[in-house]
Formats: C-alpha cells, sequence, structure tokens
C-alpha cells in the first residue's frame, strides 16, 4: 500500500490518470472555428424578435467541472483509497506471525485486544500475507493460512487462567527457530515472565519485530485471609503509579440461594506503592456464605480469589457428661478439645437441647454414655441431615451398656464392656502407640509424633463392618478411631478421652490435624506441603481466564503437595478443590506471588490498542461518480431543450431515488433488512423482548423467553420459533402477541416515534410484560431505582386503569390452576388491567363476568426471565431457592408464561363460560 498525504491507496498506479484531466478539459472546451461573417439584407426583418428555445454556442464551465469532478471520482476509486491506513513498518508482503501472551492479566481489555488483532488482519488480508498465531500461555506449531481464515477463529481465543512461564517459552522459541521468515506483532499483556527476552530474541531473529500493548496497569487480587476476627483483602499492581482507589466485592449466595455481591470494602494504593490492603468485618454467618472476592471493574482471573474453608470457622458445639473440677482446668474434659478448636471455630456450649435448635456444624460429646430417646430422635434427624457427630469415649462409655448386645444408632460400633488398660501397674504389656494411617484414612499421611502413647481405651467388638469403619489403629491392630456414616452425616468415636488421663494425644499437635482433616475445625493459615502429604484432592469447579467458574467435569484429581507446589497450568487449573469434607482454594495469584511490568528494549516499537481502523472509501467515491454523471445527463438534456419542465422534474425525482439506492448506508440498505426481520417474525409464531442496551440483561432475557418457548412447545400445541429481539426505534411490533420489557434503572428512553408504535400496538391487542426485577420493591410506583425508571417509560403509554390481579382473573386458570405468580423472586404482586365496575358474579359460577379484552399490560418485579431462563441444552441458566422448593418455585414460574402467553392468543375464553346458563336458555336446551 502507498500513503499519499494519509490516505493509502491499493493500486497508486491508476493516479497516473489524474494527470490526463487538463488534456480532457481542453477536448471538451474546443469548439469549430468561427464562420465568415457574410451580411445577408433580409436579417433586418428577424431584429427584435425574440427566440423562447435557446442553445448554447459551448459547454458551460460548471458543466465542465461536474465531469472533470465525475472522471476524477472514478479514478480515485478505482486507486482504492484507504482512510487510515497502516503505516506499521512490519506490514511487508512476507508470513506475519501474530504472537499473544494470552494470560489472566490481558482479559479484562481483551476485547480492545480483539479489535486490534482484527484490523492487523485485514491489512494482512489485503496485502495478500499468510498468518499464523502463537499463543504463549499454551504454544502450539505456528499453522501459516490466509488472514481470512484467522478472522473467522478469532473469537475462539480465550485467555488462560496463568501466565507464560519458561518452559512455555521455551517451546515458543523451537516453534520459531522451525519457521524460515517471518514479521512478527507481539500483543503483551504487560507483564514481566521468565523466558521472554529469548522468545523475543528468536522472534528478530525472523524479521521485523512490534509490540502492541495497553497503557493500563494490570491488577491482581491476592488471597484472602482471616486474621484478627476480620477478612484481610490485598490487592496489587503491577507498577508504581499515582494514588488510586479500588472496591473488594465478597460474592456470595444470599438467603434465597441466589448469587449477589454480599459486602464490599475499599483500599487506597498510595502514590509509589504497589500493594493496598483492607480489612472486612462480617459476622460469622455472612462470612460463611462468600464464596470469591473479586476486584470491581476488572474482569480476570487474577483479579478473583476464591474462599474455600480456611475462610469459615465451624460452629462446634462441646457437650460433657461430667462436670468441670473446680479450680482444675486441665482435667476438664473439654479443656483440650476447646484450646485445640478456639483459634480456628466458634465454641458452643450448653446442652443438647439448647444447641441443637442452633443448627451447628460439629457437635462433640465428651464422655456421654446414653440419651434420652427425644434427645436421641432429634440428633439422629440432624444428623441425617448433614451433621457430624465427634464422640469420646471415657470411664461413663466404659462403665455403661451402651452399644454392647445390638449396635447404638449413637454409636459408629459395637463396643466391649469395660475398657482396656495398658502400661500400668497391673498391665502386662507397654503403653501402645498409633500405627500408620492407611490409605484410606482421611488421617493418611499425617506423621504422628514418637511421643504420643496409648494406656487405655474402649474396644470395639470384632464386626464384618468394624475393618471399614476404623479410621485409625493402635499398633497392635486394635482401633484407636471408628466412623460411621448415616444418610448425609456421620458419627465419629475417639475410643479414648478428651483429655490426657487415657492417651498423651490431646497434648499433641497430631490432636488439632486429626480434628482439621475430620472438618471439625479449619485452619485459618494456609496448609504445608506436609500436612497435605499422602492426600489426593479432586476438582470441583475450575476458572477459566476471566475468572469465571464453571464444572470441572471429569478432570482427574492431584496430590496434595502438588496443589501446592505445581505452577497454574493445564493439569492445575485454578478452582476449588475437595478432600472428604475439605475444601480448598487454587488461585491464581498466591500469597508469594508478584507481578512485575514488562521492560521492552528501545529498538522495539511498542503500540497501544487504540489502532483506528482503515476506511475504504472506493465505494463511496464510485458512487459519487455516477452520481454526477447522472447530474451531467439531466443537465445535458436541459441546455439542449430537450427536457420540458414535467419531464425535467421527473428526472430529478428518478435522479433522487437513484441517489438514494446508490448511496452507501441510506434506506435501500436497510430494506433487505427490515425484510428478513419480517420474514423471521413472521415465519412462525415468537415471543419477542425489548432490548435494553444491556448486554447482561438481553442474554438474561433471550434464555428465558427461549426456556419459556421450549416449555410451550412441550406441553401445549403453541410450537413456537426461537425467541427475538426487538429494537423499539427500528423494528416493527405488530408480529408478536407479547413484548416483556425487562426494567433497568440506566436503560435510554424510546423516542415520540417509538412511542406511537407502542400505543398502536397496546390499542391491537399486543400485550406488554413490564418486568422491574426487584421482587416488587417498586410496589407499581414506589420509590426505587426500577420503580423511577418504569414510570418514566410507561408515562407517554395508553395505559388504562391498573388493579393488583384479582383471585378470580383468567390468568389465573387460562392454562393452569394458579394463585401465585413467582420467577426468580417469590412475590404475589402482579398489576393487570383494572375489571370494569360493573362485573358481577354470575350465579353458579366461581369468578365475575370480567371484560372479554385481553390485558394490554402486566406489571410486576419477579424477574421471570431469569426463571426461565435455560442454556442452549435446556438446563436451568438461574437457581432458584434451593432444594425442592426452588425446583417447585421455577415450576409455577413456568406456569405462570404458559398460563400468560395462552391468555394472550386466546383472550378471555375461559370467562365465557359464564354466559353458557344463558345461551342454553335461549336455545332451549
Amino acid at each position: 500500500m502507498t500513503v499519499l498525504g494519509g490516505i493509502g491507496f491499493t493500486a497508486p498506479w491508476l493516479l497516473l490518470a489524474l494527470l490526463v484531466l487538463p488534456v480532457l478539459w481542453l477536448i471538451l472546451r474546443a469548439v469549430p472555428p468561427a464562420p465568415i461573417r457574410r451580411r445577408f439584407p433580409g436579417v433586418a426583418l428577424l431584429l427584435g424578435l425574440k427566440d423562447d428555445e435557446t442553445v448554447s454556442d459551448r459547454t458551460p464551465w460548471w458543466l465542465l467541472l461536474l465531469r472533470m469532478l465525475a472522471v476524477a471520482a472514478i479514478i480515485l476509486g478505482l486507486a482504492g483509497p484507504v482512510l487510515n491506513p497502516s503505516e506499521d513498518q512490519a506490514q511487508g508482503d512476507g508470513p506475519l506471525l501474530i504472537v499473544l501472551d494470552g494470560s489472566w492479566a490481558g482479559a479484562t481489555r481483551w476485547t480492545e485486544q480483539e479489535e486490534a488483532i482484527a484490523a492487523q488482519l485485514t491489512r494482512a488480508s489485503r496485502a495478500g500475507r499468510t498468518v499464523a498465531f502463537l499463543d504463549m500461555a499454551r504454544p502450539e506449531p505456528p499453522v501459516f493460512q490466509t488472514a481470512d481464515v484467522w478472522r473467522s477463529r478469532l473469537p475462539g481465543f480465550r485467555p488462560a487462567p496463568w501466565q507464560p512461564d519458561a518452559a512455555r517459552a521455551a517451546q515458543a522459541v523451537s516453534f520459531a527457530a522451525a519457521q524460515d521468515g517471518f514479521d512478527t506483532l507481539w500483543f503483551s499483556d504487560g507483564l514481566d515472565y521468565p523466558g521472554r527476552e529469548d522468545a523475543l530474541a528468536a522472534f528478530e531473529s525472523r524479521g521485523f519485530v512490534e509490540v502492541y500493548q495497553t497503557a493500563a496497569n494490570v491488577l491482581a487480587l491476592a488471597p484472602a485471609g482471616f486474621e484478627d476476627g476480620a477478612v484481610q483483602l490485598t490487592a496489587l499492581r503491577a507498577a508504581a503509579g499515582p494514588e488510586r482507589e479500588v472496591t473488594f466485592q465478597a460474592n456470595g449466595r444470599d438467603p434465597a440461594g441466589n448469587a449477589s455481591i454480599l459486602a464490599t470494602a475499599s483500599a487506597t494504593f498510595q502514590a509509589g506503592n504497589t500493594i493496598a490492603t483492607t480489612a472486612l468485618a462480617l459476622p460469622s454467618e455472612l462470612r460463611a456464605r462468600i464464596t470469591r472476592f473479586d476486584l470491581q471493574g476488572q474482569r480476570s482471573a487474577g483479579t478473583t480469589t476464591l474462599a474455600d474453608d480456611g475462610l469459615r470457622r465451624r460452629e462446634v458445639a462441646l457437650i460433657t457428661g461430667s462436670e468441670n473440677r473446680e479450680g482444675l482446668p486441665l482435667l476438664s474434659p473439654m479443656h483440650y478439645i476447646e484450646q485445640a478448636l478456639l483459634p480456628t471455630a466458634d465454641l458452643i456450649r450448653g446442652d443438647l437441647r439448647d444447641v441443637l435448635p442452633a443448627n451447628p456444624d460439629v457437635i462433640v460429646l465428651a464422655d456421654v454414655a446414653t440419651l434420652a430417646p427425644a434427645e436421641a430422635e432429634q440428633l439422629g434427624a440432624w444428623i441425617d441431615e448433614g451433621g457430624m457427630l465427634v464422640r469420646f469415649a471415657g470411664p461413663r462409655v466404659a462403665a455403661s451398656d451402651v452399644s454392647r448386645i445390638d449396635e447404638d444408632p449413637m454409636m459408629p460400633v459395637r463396643l466391649r464392656s469395660g475398657g482396656r488398660t495398658v502400661g500400668g501397674a497391673m498391665s502386662w504389656g507397654a503403653p501402645k502407640k498409633l500405627a500408620p494411617f492407611r490409605e484410606t484414612s482421611p488421617f493418611f499421611g499425617l506423621r504422628i509424633p514418637d511421643d504420643v502413647q496409648v494406656t487405655s481405651q474402649v474396644m470395639a467388638q470384632p464386626d464384618p463392618t468394624l475393618a471399614a469403619r476404623v479410621i485409625a489403629e493402635l499398633t497392635d491392630g486394635t482401633p484407636l478411631v471408628t466412623r460411621k456414616m448415616r444418610e448425609q452425616g456421620q458419627i465419629v468415636l475417639f475410643h479414648i478421652t478428651a483429655t490426657a488421663d487415657w492417651s498423651t494425644l490431646p497434648l499433641s499437635g497430631l490432636f488439632v490435624q486429626m480434628l482439621e482433616r475430620l472438618a471439625v475445625s479449619t485452619s485459618a493459615t494456609r496448609p504445608s506441603v506436609t500436612q497435605l502429604e499422602g492426600t489426593t484432592w479432586t476438582p470441583e469447579l475450575v476458572m477459566d481466564g476471566f475468572g469465571a467458574l464453571r464444572d470441572a467435569g471429569t478432570l482427574p484429581g492431584v496430590p496434595g503437595p502438588d496443589l501446592l507446589n505445581a505452577p497454574p497450568g493445564p493439569d492445575m487449573q485454578p478452582g476449588i478443590y475437595a478432600s472428604g469434607d475439605r475444601r480448598l482454594a487454587r488461585n491464581v495469584i498466591e500469597a508469594e506471588t508478584t507481578i512485575t511490568p514488562v521492560t521492552w528494549p528501545v529498538r522495539i516499537p511498542v503500540k497501544g490498542f487504540a489502532v483506528p481502523p482503515e476506511q475504504p472509501v472506493a465505494g463511496w467515491l464510485l458512487s459519487l461518480a455516477i452520481l454526477l454523471l447522472l447530474a451531467d445527463v439531466v443537465a445535458s438534456l436541459s441546455l439542449s431543450g430537450r427536457l420540458l419542465g414535467t419531464v425535467n422534474r421527473a428526472a430529478m425525482v428518478a435522479l433522487a431515488v437513484t441517489a438514494g439506492v446508490m448511496t452507501p448506508g441510506t434506506g435501500h440498505a436497510q430494506t433487505p433488512q427490515a425484510d428478513l426481520f419480517a420474514l423471521d417474525a413472521t415465519a412462525e409464531l415468537a415471543l419477542a423482548y425489548v432490548q435494553t442496551g444491556n448486554q447482561r440483561v438481553d442474554e438474561m432475557s433471550e434464555a428465558g423467553l427461549r426456556g419459556l418457548s421450549d416449555t410451550l412447545f412441550f406441553r401445549t400445541s403453541v410450537e413456537p420459533a426461537a425467541p427475538m429481539g426487538v429494537d423499539l426505534e427500528m423494528d416493527e411490533l405488530a408480529f408478536f402477541p407479547i413484548l416483556y420489557w425487562p426494567i433497568t434503572p440506566d436503560q435510554p428512553r424510546p423516542s415520540s416515534e417509538a412511542y406511537a408504535k407502542l400505543n398502536e400496538y397496546l390499542r391491537s391487542g399486543g400485550l406488554i410484560l413490564f418486568d422491574t426485577r426487584d421482587a416488587d420493591i417498586a410496589r407499581f410506583g414506589a420509590a426505587s431505582p426500577n420503580g423511577r425508571k418504569l414510570q418514566d417509560l410507561a408515562a407517554p403509554l395508553d395505559i388504562p386503569p391498573l388493579e393488583p390481579l384479582p383471585a378470580d382473573h383468567v390468568l389465573t386458570r387460562t392454562f393452569y390452576l394458579l394463585q401465585d405468580f413467582p420467577g426468580r423472586h417469590a412475590s404475589r404482586d402482579v398489576w393487570v388491567e383494572a375489571a370494569p365496575p360493573d362485573a358481577e358474579q354470575v350465579e353458579g359460577m366461581p369468578f365475575r363476568n370480567l371484560n372479554d379484552g385481553v390485558t394490554p399490560v402486566v406489571i410486576g418485579g419477579n424477574d421471570w426471565a431469569a426463571a426461565w431462563a435455560v442454556t442452549s441444552s435446556g438446563a436451568p441458566l438461574v437457581p432458584i431457592g434451593r432444594g425442592f422448593t426452588g425446583e417447585r418455585q421455577r415450576e409455577i414460574a413456568f406456569r405462570f408464561g404458559v398460563n400468560l402467553v395462552m391468555h394472550v392468543l386466546t383472550g378471555n375464553y375461559k370467562s365465557d363460560q359464564v354466559h353458557v346458563p344463558a345461551l342454553l336458555d335461549r336455545l332451549g336446551q
């Protein structure tokens, strides 16, 4: 491409034709030689006469200029002019390699990067260059293909939730060495990493290198910690800069089970600092609901940290069967358990009847032998719902008859009478030590101190199921800790006391680690490699480069030490990992992670992503040339006297029509689009939603109507097509029986022309479902952002008087019998057209004689689209409530949607049953 005066030309040699324009001007101006003048006497008779028709003896200058401009426009158009032409030095004619760092650091501005890459692909396509891509985060051998092929694949590139490292950079170097020669465009994420210099040298050895990088500072979020009763949050930035404030968002589930922002906190980067910290004090119940922390305004895996058991303090109820010995705290049955749990759990003390209503996570019974029948029944129900009962033996348990002949429901095994004592004066044996934990034990991998000894214990009765329930044993094979699963919960029995009377286990750190492995407590600090030795962790949720979580599917488990030491990558993806009842988060940014801005050598040109797109103008110039030639034809006919006034006007009309057809971007270009929209909307019945301009809300509306359309297809005779989005300014509304209009506080108000279409739509039988999506907080006009916006949007509409939906309205029985109309929220208040004042109930009928028309509007705030929304595979998109109750609420929401559509399509035909007695009477039946 040749650039002249800031405009690029793809065929610059055609500009030589402009040199012919002066010659053409002279040719057109040339006239025949003047004739010899001869006087004729009879000419005197013609003096004073006027000729109504005149013919010019030469072409006017303005017509010549018009023709010159037309020819010049043709020449310039054929030369391929381009506005904003690329002047990059890397724009040659050989192969082009586009290198992507492809890490989470570029996720927030990934769209800008895609636009910049698309512009480079357009230039490469015009230059006929082959292109290949090399992702430094996921290096693969580059394949050089046409730019058009890569343009179709560009949306498939996504950032990885990890950064390139030395090994991946070495792979990239080897791939570059296998190619002959190419220029490189490197799209950098702005962070430095090992091996980048070697990769740069390899690319420079093959051709010119140019770097594109955003000037924005890269932010990251360190893992959240818990200290001094508050959540400690730390934000990082790659480069020091001016003072800047950031906002942390704590995300989790609200009491209804819906994802929401539970709390926010702010921190400030001081000028010149790269770390900003803050503390967020939250109640334990709210803290337990948090699933992740995010930096507001950022969208990357590096600005997201997942919460695990380290942030959640379990509630443990402590119940003992013997009284504390006053003045002797070390002999208290609960002393060592309290000391082990106090730093990491919230302790509850009291009677069993008092602590069960608090629904603790764990209940500890220390030397409690028997339970009252009522207590045992309540405790069993609590265990079946997922509770954990931890029991410690003692003199009372050893002396009782509990679980001797038949296994007690509150015990994991049957017990022998009395107890076992070793190492005492009356014993022949020495104190016993713990045997290494089996691989199937939750304690597997824990190191057993040499000073842990057992002198007394309660023995378990031999049983076919005993071996499977033993999770810790002594060196002679006798069970020390047994466990039994019961429904969703479990019962664990330590066959020793919770004090140091029978063993030294409560005095050791192993005791704390065993309680943590059982999920009785949680560690406030990150576990060490030694603590995770011998464990296997299965991924439950994994995170992509944008920070979004998805199901891990069939990804294999990873060893515990690798979970801490292995670098992030395809085999160690960030996410939530589980081992038994414990959850551990592997985040992109760890406590020791540092982020460093990249520094490029001076010889490397570095540009931003904001590359102005090239704009070809050949079509505009050729269209202008055609218009000028048409104008020349009309002007020539007019000057020759062959164009009468009427014909002249008709020609001008034709010229105007032709101008509208030939001018790019005018109404002609829109007519096929409008026709296609009409064909799509009328080919089959389709539900429609109003486009608000908020992409997330519009996508939810489309998914919701898709789910409702599927439900109508399977349950009724209505077979809708795919839902369609409606632009109130451009699209025709008469094609759709119902419009779903979600209200957002910031959506623009339609124009007066759009309101005219909306009023005509309402008068002709259409229905609009206004959804404020705020759990009906708006209450049809109360002071809330969505309510105020609804009032503003609905003010110009011709809406009849409204009333809360009465119990006998036809919407309650159009297809299903309903009295509630929930969506994602369960609110009863829904507003419809008010019934006529003279509506009366007919004898023998359960409902009034209401009007026969369809209510033009339905107003509510239950967020029906979220309740209806399904994925492309038909799975629910948004969780509603919990368990069976939530699914029941979703089902009622679908039934309301079916009733609404059937009401629009059939009217109030069911209300016409009130006329049945009168009709039968008139027919003589």
